[in-house]
């Protein structure tokens, strides 16, 4: 069994050590990106797109009132085109109005069930960046150890000029 160990390259470690230090600068970064993007989604569900759909919904149910009322009014008209021309005026309005509607159930729904869904998958983003902040650092602090460790080894242990073989060679002859 040998006593020694042959050290062929210390900067392999330190490429790797480098490479390691650059990934988690873009692993937490990546994580960060993820955590605000959940929270900008939470708040354009719960917020803007409430919003946005409840006006719309009072805009368009307005606009079927309008319809309603014209229908009425052409119903009492002798024009029997204006009468259909409002019928699908009326029908073309509360299609709007129920697409509307669906949509603000599904903002009611996403709104109550957003948590539900998101915590599962923050649970474990959370504990990757517990991975990241305290698990990696100490990994790249022991990686250094270890880089110390080695080179005072080489430095110790390295060969010296003495005992390396040499191999000799004649001098070179001048041409004659």
């Amino acid at each position: 069994m040998a006593d020694q160990v042959k050290v062929t390259s210390l900067d392999a470690l330190e490429s790797f050590r480098a490479a390691l230090i650059i990934f988690v600068t873009k692993a937490r970064r990546s994580v960060d990106e993820l955590s605000e993007e959940v929270h900008r989604t939470r708040s354009w569900i719960q917020t803007q797109q409430r919003v946005h759909w409840e006006a719309q919904l009072r805009k368009r149910q307005k606009l079927f009132d309008q319809a309603n009322q014209e229908l009425i009014s052409a119903r009492f008209s002798e024009f029997k085109d204006s009468v259909q021309m409002q019928q699908m005026a009326v029908r073309k309005a509360k299609a709007l109005v129920e697409e509307a509607e669906e949509k603000m159930r599904k903002i009611k729904h996403w709104s109550r069930d957003f948590d539900r869904y998101a915590e599962p998958m923050g649970k474990k983003v959370e504990s990757l960046r517990t991975v990241l902040e305290h698990d990696m650092p100490k990994a790249i602090q022991y990686l250094v150890q270890v880089q110390r460790t080695l080179e005072a080894y080489t430095e110790r242990y390295a060969p010296s000029a003495e005992t390396t073989p040499t191999t000799e060679t004649e001098p070179p002859t001048a041409p004659v």
